[in-house]
């Protein structure tokens, strides 16, 4: 899953497909190099971040998510508001990526449902302006595991089954650089959601503060290690920056699994 952020501000690359002519670029170069769905936001949910309007978010995501699905492309939809999701889903966009785990807007069970588009619940402590201000767990695994379970049952409540649903870990949200290593020494726990993994630890601040690298646009091996301990534990949905290089790390991942 490509990342593609219409956004001025996001944590690694902020601005450099605020551009729609960028962000189409950015999406079909992707493609090409083998991503096999493009995640599309439109509102940076870095810690701190500043929330946009609604029409704003719209005005950002809307044309890349048509230009890139006329393209052929598969397309996810990064937002918390169901007026956004429902925009995007008219647009094109076939699942629904949302922090908050349909848990951050009223409608936004109901639009997922209605639409009938798959859904990646994601797991977050707080809110992207405060998750990280001393985020604290009694047992991060369990707690995320228990969470992001609750939310798959009201889904199902909602209509949404369980095979239009993934989870993610929310690597980075509401947690400290030992929460997520913690989660992604132990990610093989979330299979017993029976629904789809999927991990974004691409570039993410946990990585600097292992290496020592400050620039998020140079953590692609520490990203790629983590996607690859991630694999190796059967994590089936990878959110990335760097297309072409964890596409190269998995080939060569699976070619060494394939020999008997």
């Amino acid at each position: 899953m490509g990342i593609i952020n219409v956004t001025p501000d996001s944590f690694s690359d902020g601005g450099e497909t605020f551009m729609f002519k960028d962000a189409v670029q950015r999406g079909l170069a992707m493609l090409e190099s083998g991503a096999d769905m493009l995640d599309i936001g439109g509102e940076s949910t870095r810690p701190g971040a500043t929330p946009v309007s609604v029409d704003e978010e719209m005005h950002r995501v809307v044309p890349v998510i048509e230009k890139l699905c006329d393209a052929g492309a598969i397309v996810s939809i990064d937002s918390r508001r169901s007026q956004v999701m429902r925009a995007a889903i008219n647009a094109g966009a076939s699942v629904v990526n949302d922090v908050t785990a349909l848990a951050g807007d009223p409608y936004s069970l109901a639009c997922v449902a209605d639409c009938e588009v798959s859904v990646i619940l994601m797991h977050m402590q707080g809110t992207p302006e405060t998750m990280q201000d001393r985020p604290n767990y009694d047992d991060v695994c369990g707690d995320v595991h228990d969470y992001l379970g609750k939310r798959i049952d009201v889904c199902a409540e909602a209509g949404i089954p369980r095979e239009r649903i993934a989870v993610d870990p929310g690597i980075g949200f509401g947690k400290t650089c030992e929460h997520n290593l913690q989660i992604l020494s132990h990610i093989e726990d979330l299979h017993r959601l029976r629904v789809p993994v999927i991990i974004g630890a691409s570039r993410k601040s946990f990585i600097g503060r292992i290496s020592g690298e400050t620039k998020p646009a140079k953590r692609t091996a520490g990203s790629i290690s983590a996607a690859l301990a991630s694999l190796n534990q059967g994590v089936q949905i990878f959110r990335v920056h760097d297309v072409a290089e964890t596409r190269q790390a998995f080939d060569v991942w699976e070619a060494i699994r394939s020999v008997v």
